[in-house]
């Protein structure tokens, strides 16, 4: 498992979510290229993100780029920033900035062995004698 993550990210998780669920389950290459499109603020630093997952890949596990897909990311609620706006007649509303942690998890796609039946089963029998 490659993992990456990012803490209190000045945007609220509603609006993470949002570009995050586009890249969940997807190959790396497929989600880099999403993520370069989405008109979004939130993109580019979940694309950020994700192109350090893929250097983790690369660097802790040798792995490249081409095996990898997005198996998990979770974006959750971080530190919330209390302010208060002043109003008419000595009043004030509050304000809540509200920041994220995001972490990805990188796996590598494993392809299915195929299972031979009848007369395929039998050539490759006879081609391993």
């Amino acid at each position: 498992m490659i993992t990456a993550s990012l803490k209190n990210y000045r945007i609220s998780p509603r609006k993470v979510r949002l570009v995050a669920d586009m890249i969940r389950g997807k190959n790396v290459i497929i989600a880099k290229d999403i993520l370069t499109h989405v008109s979004k603020k939130a993109k580019s630093a979940l694309h950020d993100l994700l192109d350090s997952a893929i250097a983790n890949a690369f660097h802790n596990h040798q792995i490249e780029k081409e095996g990898l897909f997005v198996k998990e990311i979770r974006v959750d609620q971080g530190l919330v920033m209390k302010r208060h706006m002043p109003v008419s007649r000595g009043s004030a509303h509050p304000i809540k900035n509200r920041t994220s942690h995001v972490s990805i998890i990188l796996d590598q796609r494993v392809e299915p062995v195929k299972k031979l039946r009848g007369k395929a089963k039998a050539a490759a029998a006879a081609n391993k004698k």
